[in-house]
C-alpha cells in the first residue's frame, strides 16, 4: 500500500513543477529540482520499501509535500491527505506483518506439539 501511495503522490508533485513556475513564480530550474526532485524521490523509495529506512524516509518525503505548501499553498491541503494516507497505510502494514508473524508462530507452536 505504501507504494501505491507514494506512486500515486509523485505524480501530484510532478505536477507542481508547471504551478511552481506560472503562479508562485518560482524560477524554472528551482521549481524542476523541487517538483521533480520530489516526485523522483517517491518513485525511488517506493521500491526501496523492502528496507526499513525508507519508511523513515517516506515520512521526510511527506514532510516536505506540506512544507511545500510554502510555496504553492493548495500543497497544505494535497501534502496532508497524502501524510494521512501514507500514515494510515504504514500503520496498517505494521500491523498486518505483526499479526502475521503472531499467525506463523501459534502454527509452528502447533506444529511441535503435535
Amino acid at each position: 500500500m505504501c507504494a501505491a501511495i507514494l506512486t500515486l503522490e509523485s505524480i501530484a508533485l510532478g505536477l507542481t513543477t508547471p504551478v511552481l513556475v506560472t503562479i508562485s513564480e518560482v524560477a524554472l530550474g528551482t521549481a524542476l529540482a523541487i517538483g521533480l526532485g520530489l516526485a523522483a524521490a517517491c518513485l525511488v523509495v517506493a521500491g526501496l520499501l523492502r528496507r526499513p529506512w525508507a519508511y523513515v524516509a517516506g515520512w521526510a518525503i511527506q514532510v516536505a509535500a506540506v512544507a511545500l505548501g510554502l510555496l504553492v499553498p493548495m500543497m497544505f491541503v494535497l501534502g496532508a491527505i497524502f501524510a494521512v494516507l501514507w500514515g494510515t497505510a504504514d500503520l496498517l502494514g505494521r500491523k498486518i506483518e505483526r499479526e502475521r508473524a503472531e499467525a506463523f508462530a501459534a502454527h509452528d507452536a502447533r506444529q511441535s506439539e503435535g
